[in-house]
């Protein structure tokens, strides 16, 4: 195995750790003027990820980061192609963290369910938009013979890219409101626990239609294995919703996306970012890679940093593993 091919599964496990993580955190912050009735609920829903919704985002920043260094063709395909999408998603994430550091500044409560609005908003337009970029990548861009875009800007705004980007929203939803049942208790836990029981079953429907066009196009036995574990892993987690066993429920969430992550990231090998005007312009990990000794040096950076992170962020989860209701939100009075 070379170290293209090594940095390639890197990417690929860094999007399913973005997936995962933020899945979740977007989901939560999708929910927010919906499932909370009051403000001190919302604080509630906040807090479940205040102490990790930041950690999350780096995972992002790692796997666009990777994907320049490692497949700088890849990168400026890719990201060229996708630049208003990739926009909008940056200008969403800065929102959002703006929103969640100001919401609490003025006690007012016109402000704060102004800065929820933006919480909502830079909550929806990420995973829609990475659900895009990604869905591009697998499904393929007019590439013409220098690895440029053919075509507009708006070429890799497709109906099969767009089923792509909804099934990321949606499987992100839901697994927010998995983790919301997992993490709060009382009231809104039940809230949350009947919602994803509710969401499930709908928002698997783009995810099966997304990775069944995925598997018919470049799909192989293997990668069909994993189309299966991934769907018998959603009923899987809708039973154990159903059974009130939360931390089984949020944990073949986590297997479903893995299992996307694989048909989706196994059916693009051994390309990174296909030609649908030809396959010879079908950018591929040994054409599209770095030299041999900038991988080396990838790889020893990230054998001694990838651990030290993976330790840290599993410490921040661990410290802050326990439910949290309206009794934990301190009563603030006016002066």
């Amino acid at each position: 195995m070379t170290l293209a091919i090594v940095w390639f599964v890197v990417i690929a496990f860094f999007w399913l750790g973005y997936l995962f993580l933020e899945g979740f955190d977007f989901g939560v912050g999708m929910l927010l003027p919906v499932l909370a009735k009051d403000n001190t609920e919302r604080r509630v829903m906040v807090n479940t990820i205040g102490p990790v919704w930041d950690g999350n985002e780096v995972w992002l920043i790692v796997a666009g980061g990777a994907m320049f260094a490692a497949f700088p063709a890849w990168y400026a395909g890719l990201f060229s192609a996708a630049y208003l999408p990739l926009l909008l998603v940056l200008l969403a994430l800065i929102g959002r963290g703006v929103a969640f550091e100001y919401r609490g500044k003025v006690d007012s409560e016109r402000w704060r369910r102004n800065w929820d609005r933006v919480i909502m908003a830079g909550s929806w337009i990420p995973p829609l938009g990475v659900g895009l970029i990604l869905a591009t990548t697998v499904l393929g861009l007019p590439l013409d013979a220098d690895g440029n875009r053919a075509g507009s800007a708006f070429a890799a705004v497709r109906w099969d890219t767009l089923l792509g980007a909804v099934a990321i929203a949606a499987f992100s939803i839901t697994h927010g409101a998995a983790f919301l049942a997992l993490k709060t208790s009382g009231d809104l836990r039940e809230r949350a626990r009947a919602l994803a029981l509710k969401l499930l079953p709908v928002a698997m429907v783009p995810m099966v239609a997304f990775l069944a066009v995925v598997q018919w196009r470049a799909g192989t036995l293997w990668t069909l294995l994993s189309f299966g574990i991934s769907a018998l892993a959603a009923a899987v987690a809708w039973f154990r919703l159903r059974a009130d066993r939360d931390g089984q429920a949020f944990a073949a969430l986590g297997v479903v996306i893995a299992g996307a992550a694989v048909v989706m990231f196994g059916s693009l090998f051994p390309n990174v970012l296909p030609s649908t005007l030809d396959a010879a312009n079908t950018l591929t990990i040994e054409g599209a890679a770095s030299s041999p000794y900038t991988l080396t040096v990838m790889t020893w950076v990230a054998v001694f940093g990838a651990p030290a992170v993976l330790v840290y962020q599993g410490w921040t989860y661990w410290v802050f593993r326990k439910r949290i209701g309206t009794q934990h939100i301190p009563v603030v009075h006016a002066p």
